[in-house]
Order: C-alpha cells, then sequence, then structure tokens
C-alpha cells in the first residue's frame, strides 16, 4: 500500500512539472513584431464589446414578448 503512494506521488509530481513547462513555452519576453495602432485597438475592442452586449440587448428588446407568451404546463 506505500509503495503504490510513493509511486502515484512521483508520477503527479512528474506530470505538474510537464504541466508547467507546457505554459511557460507559450510565454514570449520579446516585444512584438508589429506594433498594434489605436484604431485597431479601439476596432478590436468595439467589435468585442458589441459581441457581448448584442445577445443582452436582444433579450431585453423581446422580454415583453416573453411575458406575454403562456407557459407551459407541467407534465406529469
Amino acid at each position: 500500500m506505500g509503495v503504490l503512494r510513493i509511486l502515484s506521488g512521483s508520477a503527479a509530481l512528474t506530470r505538474s512539472k510537464m504541466i508547467l513547462k507546457d505554459r511557460r513555452s507559450g510565454i514570449y519576453s520579446k516585444p512584438p513584431k508589429d506594433k498594434i495602432g489605436a484604431g485597431q485597438s479601439f476596432l478590436i475592442m468595439s467589435v468585442f464589446a458589441a459581441a457581448m452586449l448584442a445577445p443582452a440587448a436582444w433579450i431585453l428588446h423581446h422580454l415583453p414578448e416573453y411575458r406575454q407568451r403562456p407557459r407551459p404546463t407541467p407534465k406529469a
């Protein structure tokens, strides 16, 4: 029983080291090759904001229609 605990512990440590190594490989310390201007940043942030807010706006706009729908009867 104790041998299995030791083996499983070392395997977990090895796996966690591999995960950390994979995460570190995606981090770059150099400056970007191409600079992004203020206009591009504004455009990207506007598209992102619209994509996040559009579904909520749709639901809020149609809320009176949703309230007028008859509720379905529960099936027993």
